[in-house]
């Protein structure tokens, strides 16, 4: 099974979380502080991350941003947990990098089950060929992108989200099947999540050639990109 980490810096939380998880066969690392976080990370490189936003010497926020931009640690998925559950709050977390946002307290049994869901999908990524797509170029052995001859920089969720998009150009998407195809569950009908990463995506295409208007907001349904 997978090896994941478990941050937080409540000691009953961590103990919760990690028999929850164990149960179901999963080996499991535990940290109390961003510090020691990150190093177990860099150093174990586990399949997945829970992390609370709210920890000592550094945040969660922190913790996230340099997950995403190692090397080697770029593409783990990464759980975050908060007490706050404000829609702003839920933003930064997603915008920071996090693949998915709990709001404390939480369901056990539904932090195992995305969980479950997030490992399923990372081990059934297929490989993938280079894609081509009005200009834009989607390389998923190398997790670039390329837009009008400049690379462009994306979280893995990102990634993953306009990798579907482009997949199906031309076809509006509904929320519900991106977040179903792209995070590999329901979510809850949080159709937030999906607006929050196409936000992103949007404007780090942004005034490169051919990248604004590449996605195209079909009000009340859902999103497509254009067809070249």
């Amino acid at each position: 099974m997978a090896m994941i980490l478990v941050v937080d810096d409540e000691k009953h939380i961590l103990e919760l979380v990690r028999y929850a998880l164990e149960r179901e066969g999963h080996r499991v690392l535990t940290a109390g502080d961003g510090v020691t976080a990150l190093h177990l990370a860099q150093e174990r490189l586990p399949d997945l991350v829970i992390l609370d936003v709210m920890l000592p010497e550094q945040d969660g926020l922190a913790i996230c941003r340099r997950l995403r931009n190692g090397p080697s640690t770029g593409r783990i998925p990464i759980i975050m947990l908060s007490a706050r559950g404000q829609e702003t709050d839920r933003v930064l977390g997603l915008e920071t990098g996090a693949d998915d946002y709990i709001t404390k307290p939480f369901s056990v049994r539904e932090l195992a089950a995305r969980v479950k869901a997030h490992l399923r999908r990372k081990a059934a990524e297929p490989e993938k060929d280079v894609l081509t797509c009005d200009g834009l170029t989607i390389d998923p052995r190398q997790y670039t992108i390329a837009c009008g001859g400049r690379n462009v920089s994306l979280t893995p969720k990102e990634f993953e989200l306009l990798w579907y998009l482009a997949q199906h150009r031309g076809r509006v998407l509904t929320r519900e099947e991106l977040l179903e195809s792209v995070w590999g569950y329901e979510y809850g009908g949080d159709s937030r999540t999906v607006d929050v990463h196409v936000r992103h995506i949007r404007q780090k295409l942004s005034g490169l050639p051919l990248g604004d208007g590449l996605i195209e907001t079909v009000r009340g349904v859902g999103y497509r990109v254009r067809e070249g």
